[in-house]
């Protein structure tokens, strides 16, 4: 019975949440290191995002006999170039719209006031079933948090300046060292192998390259083309701030399946604010987008890359947004398409080795 696959499993699975058990009731052991793995994880993601970006830049360069110095060189003085570009296009267009949004604030807080003042003479009213009134309930009980918050201002805004300052000099860090040491990461893994566990190891480490490489450069082209979209239809119906949302639209489109809706509220509510009107029109937009990603760009660009049903993606972002919150829904795909490899080439090498148990008797 100990050999049968549902019983190593299910043995799996037990020493499995025997670990969590005791990890979390002796977790002030490991405070420490749970501090600097949150100091450090941000920086870290940021910084592979970019590799994985530069990372088909540097290749190219090489080939062209470039030394790996100069290639680093080159990507470093092309990113700040390429965002010093960015700002100096897109700064002018995007301080007007913030300064509009700063202007109309009193009458967008007019318009929630009156909105507000409806719902208050109407409350007690029978003109509100229960579950709304319960919905209400719940949103005024979150305005007071939210002022509680917002009485610690400073020391959040204080506490804000310490991290950016921080993620200004990890994340180059990071970045230039996987630049310049990326060919090392794996040999120093599969280096504690030898034979056929080695060259699992080689292959399981090459695929989770290739899937992290794949989603992450996809996920950004889709979430660009996505944008470029958005923003044209915007542009055709004439709503305020478009260039604010669509850069708002842009990260999260990196979300799959979820993130162009969730780019969708805030223009709706801008809609709504303009001219209620317009908000037929952001619907429209936003499906037309929509069906032009899962039908052309995501198909095309990301093909059978991670082969995940859409049911699973969603299902996998609710559960890591609930666990982990905002982080936990950007990791949670690729991370999920991680531990599938894993688990995949786990599943082919039992299989090898049946194969050749057989064959033995």
């Amino acid at each position: 019975m100990t050999r049968k696959v549902w019983f190593q499993v299910g043995v799996g699975i037990l020493l499995t949440l025997l670990v969590i058990k005791y990890f979390i009731e002796i977790h002030w052991i490991f405070s420490p290191l749970v501090i600097i793995l949150k100091a450090i994880f941000i920086p870290l993601l940021l910084g592979g995002v970019l590799y994985y970006v530069t990372e088909p830049i540097q290749r190219f360069l090489e080939k062209r006999k470039f030394p790996r110095w100069a290639s680093i060189l080159t990507i470093v003085i092309g990113l700040i170039a390429f965002f010093g570009g960015f700002g100096w296009i897109v700064g002018n267009p995007i301080a007007e719209q913030v300064n509009n949004l700063v202007k109309n604030i009193p009458k967008i807080s007019a318009s929630i006031q009156e909105a507000a003042d409806y719902v208050l003479n109407n409350y007690n009213q029978d003109r509100f079933p229960p579950q709304l009134k319960n919905f209400i309930d719940n949103m005024a009980n979150s305005v007071q948090d939210i002022a509680v918050v917002a009485s610690k201002g400073l020391v959040s805004f204080l506490q804000s300046v310490v991290s950016a300052s921080l993620l200004a000099i990890l994340i180059p860090f990071f970045f230039i060292f996987m630049l310049k040491d990326h060919e090392k990461f794996a040999p120093s893994i599969y280096k504690f192998f030898s034979g056929e566990r080695r060259e699992w190891v080689k292959k399981t480490l090459s695929e989770i390259d290739g899937v992290l490489r794949n989603y992450i450069q996809g996920q950004l082209q889709i979430s660009f083309l996505l944008a470029l979209i958005m923003y044209v239809g915007y542009l055709i119906i004439g709503l305020d701030y478009s260039l604010l949302l669509v850069i708002f639209a842009f990260f999260m489109n990196m979300i799959p399946f979820i993130g162009p809706w969730i780019a969708f509220t805030p223009a709706l509510i801008v809609a709504v604010i303009q001219d209620p009107v317009l908000v037929v029109w952001v619907s429209v937009v936003t499906l037309v987008a929509q069906q032009i990603d899962s039908n052309f760009i995501t198909p095309n660009v990301m093909g059978k890359t991670l082969d995940i049903h859409p049911l699973t993606v969603i299902t996998i972002i609710l559960a890591a947004g609930n666990i982990a919150g905002f982080i936990g829904i950007i990791i949670a795909v690729p991370f999920y398409a991680v531990l599938k490899v894993i688990a995949s080439n786990i599943y082919d090498e039992r299989n090898v080795i049946k194969k050749k148990a057989t064959k033995s008797v």
